[in-house]
This record gives C-alpha cells, structure tokens and sequence, in this order.
C-alpha cells in the first residue's frame, strides 16, 4: 500500500495517538483542518480566520468597538479641538509671553504659565455656563447653567432640521432662511393679532412651524421637480429671507410707530413662551418643546414608515425608487419637516427670548445648527447633545473673557476646530492611536506569515 494512503481504521476504532492534546492543539488543529480541507489542499494565502470576518489577533471587543464608533470620535474631536484651542488661549496670555523669554533657562515656568492660563479659561467657560460657585444665592449660582439651555433651544431645533435633511441625503444649508420666515409670521400673529391666552400663543407657535416648513419645502418642491441643487437653492433662500425681513422692518405693518430703528412691536403677553422657572430665569418653554421635537425626530426615522423612506433615500435613492419608494415626495417632504424644526427656532427667537422682531433674528443659528448636526452625527439625541455643548460655549464665552480677558473669537476657534476634525475622522483616530484598519492589516500580515510558516513545516 502506498504511503501517500495510510491504511483506513474501522467504525470505532480508535486510530493511533501518540498523547493527549491540549485545548490549544485542538483550536490550532481545528482551524488548519478548516483552512486546508483536512489536508487535502495547501493553506490558502489570507487563513480561515481572517475570512471569518473577524479581526485577527484577537476578539472584537465591545471596549475596541467603543474607542473606534463614530460617537468616541465626536468625543476625541471635542477633547482635540479644546487642547488646541487651549494653547491658542496661552499664546494671548502675557505670563506666558514673559516665560517665554527664559524658556531654555527654566522651561518648567513656560510650561506651568501655559497650564495656568488654559485652566484659568476653561474655568471661567466652566463657571458662566454651568456653575458659578461665586453666586450670592443657589439660583445664581445656577443662573449660567439656565443661560446654556436657553441658547442652546433654538441650536437644538435648527440643528434637528439640518440632521434630518442629512439622514436623507439632502444638505438643509437653509435652516438661516427657514429661522428668519418663520420668525416673521410668528412675530405678526403675536403683535398684530389679540387673541386669549393659550389660543394666542398656539396660532404663533403653528405660523412659525409652518413658515419654515413652505421655505424648506419650497426648495424640496425645486430640487424635486427641476433637479436644481438644495445647497444653491437654500443659500439664495437665506439672502431672499434676509432682504425680505429688512424691506419688511422698514414698513408701517412690521415698524414700531415712533421708530426709525427696524424693529417690530413687542409681541402680546399672551404670545410669548412662559418661563419655566419664573422671570429669574431666561429659560422658557420653548426648551421643552426642544426636548420633544427630538422624541419626534427619532421615532419619525427610527420607528416610522416616512423615517424608514427617509433613510432609504439618503442611503441609496436609485435602489429606493427600484423598491417603490416615490424619492420626489420623500425629498419634499423631508425639506418641509427640516423646515418647520428651523421654524421652532425662529419661534423661540421672537416668542421666547427677544419678543420683539429684528434683522438680527435668526443671528447665526441657521449656520451653527450645521455645525450642531455634524457633530450630532445627525443622530437625534446626539445633535440634542451637541446643541447643548454649542450652547454652554456661547454662554460661558463672555464670562470667559470677563475673568481672563481670553478673546471672545477662541470659542469660534474652537468651534470651527471641532467642525474640522468631525469632518476627518482619520485625523483623529491617527492623532490618539486608534486607526482599526491599520491594526486589522497588521494583524492580517502576521496571520499570513503564521499560516506560510506553518504550512511550510
């Protein structure tokens, strides 16, 4: 009998075993059976257990799934662009510019005044917009914290509206027009109508929503029916909402009589948002409407079927036309939805902090609620999240430069920085060593160098 073909054993005879193998000889074994048919064929050039689709070299963790999702990247963005922004803050900073004369004499004092002076900053940031423990009282103390809810309420709603656009492949760089309209209805049915409370402040709250929603829907109609780009079209939206406001504001129906300034009346008492926790505080409820239009956002994409067109579309809208799905009206849609979230931000603008209208309404909200949206991930409660965090650096930015005299700009800076690196993740996971792919090559070599070799043997 040939060599090439040991003799066969009989049903339950055991074959010949020199010793017992361990755990870790059966797993090795196992996995070169799988890799090469039980011996009939040579290992193949990538091992079974890189086709697994399994990282090699070890299990895929929930800790490394953790450091490598998108939301620790936000996370890292934020930490990153705040490093920056803090040697930014230092090289403002005169003791700083001091130790540095001497630094190669004693670089311990230039590194110790470049730590006092972000520190310092960041405390200040800290203090006037969460908690002032200098406060005379427990609402003051308080107060900065309140202030950061209320501006961050209009970056909440504007910043839903842009994310919801994006979950649909669409760019809302509009939600600047879509404020500005809505803040104009708003505004005329709270000065010029006098209705009871309760049914006064409803009608402001709906001609908001629906401004916004028939800007934003009006360039939803275009791009559907003329394929004109929504990126163009919302920017040229912006300058017609903006003119428009200023050519009203300048009329005798939007004027305040006896004024030479633009600005309108001051809305009704019963056209504004009440304040949640009285008039020592700014925050009105316009908050709590925030809060459930993101509820709203998320069920609408997660658990209905409009959300489920919705990211179809964005995903791929040639495969979801194929699947039925009418894209024209999803576009529509998803632009007139967009807009009426703005519209809540214009509300809050003329109905909750301002109560009166100018040409200053929507400020940079529809700009910044971009931001908002990116580094939100366009994920509903991440952009709540993130209007959050835009709002405490727009609070706390004043009292930062009231303390330390640090520019008001670094904030901008650091927002700006932040959109940066949300923008490139690779940036960031190269930055703090946390690039998968490159590991997953690496431990692929090593895998294909393993099987050669012991193949080869």
């Amino acid at each position: 009998m040939s060599d090439k073909h040991p003799p066969k054993h009989a049903a339950g005879e055991p074959g010949p075993r020199a010793e017992e193998a361990t755990p870790a000889e059966d797993s090795t074994a196992a996995v070169v059976s799988v890799d090469t048919a039980g011996g009939a064929m040579g290992p193949s050039a990538v091992p079974a257990t890189a086709q697994s689709g399994q990282l090699p070299g070890g299990p895929d963790t929930v800790l490394r799934r953790i450091f490598t999702g998108s939301g620790m990247v936000s996370v890292l963005a934020v930490l990153l662009a705040l490093i920056i922004g803090g040697l930014l803050i230092a090289s403002t900073d005169k003791q700083v510019a001091t130790t540095s004369t001497y630094f190669f004499a004693r670089p311990t004092d230039f590194l110790a005044a470049v730590w006092n002076a972000a520190t310092r900053s960041y405390i200040a940031l800290f203090q006037g917009s969460v908690f002032n423990p200098r406060g005379n009282s427990v609402a003051a103390q308080f107060a900065p914290f309140m202030e950061t809810l209320t501006i961050a309420t209009p970056l909440i709603t504007a910043g839903l509206g842009v994310a919801l656009a994006f979950r649909a492949g669409l760019f809302n760089i509009g939600a600047q027009g879509q404020i500005i309209v809505a803040g104009i209805l708003a505004a005329w049915v709270g000065f010029a109508l006098h209705l009871p409370v309760g049914l006064h402040l409803l009608l402001v709250l709906v001609a908001g929503i629906i401004g916004g929603a028939f800007w934003g829907g009006l360039v939803g109609v275009l791009k559907a029916r003329t394929g004109a780009h929504e990126v163009i079209l919302t920017i040229m939206f912006n300058y017609i909402a903006l003119y428009f406001l200023r050519y009203l504001l300048n009329t005798p129906a939007f004027q305040r009589p006896g004024e030479t300034n633009p600005i309108s009346p001051i809305l009704d008492p019963s056209a504004v948002y009440p304040q949640i926790f009285g008039t020592q505080y700014r925050l009105h409820l316009g908050f709590v409407l925030a809060i459930a239009a993101t509820v709203l956002v998320w069920w609408l994409l997660n658990r209905s079927t409009v959300g489920f067109e919705f990211r179809a579309v964005g995903a791929n809208p040639k495969a979801a036309q194929t699947a039925g799905i009418n894209v024209s009206r999803s576009t529509i849609l998803v632009m007139a939805i967009a807009g009426g979230l703005a519209g809540m931000s214009g509300v809050a603008q003329v109905a909750g902090t301002e109560k009166v209208l100018t040409d200053g309404v929507a400020a940079t909200y529809g700009f910044d609620a971009i931001t908002v949206a990116l580094l939100g991930r366009s994920t509903p409660w991440g952009t709540f999240a993130a209007g959050l965090l835009f709002g405490a650096f727009r609070a706390g930015a004043v009292q930062m430069q009231i303390q330390t005299g640090t520019p008001i700009d670094i904030v901008l800076v650091v927002q700006s920085l932040i959109v940066l690196f949300i923008a490139a993740p690779p940036l960031v996971r190269a930055v703090f060593g946390l690039n998968p792919r490159r590991k997953k090559q690496a431990r692929t070599a090593k895998s294909r160098k393993a099987a050669t070799t012991g193949g080869a043997a």
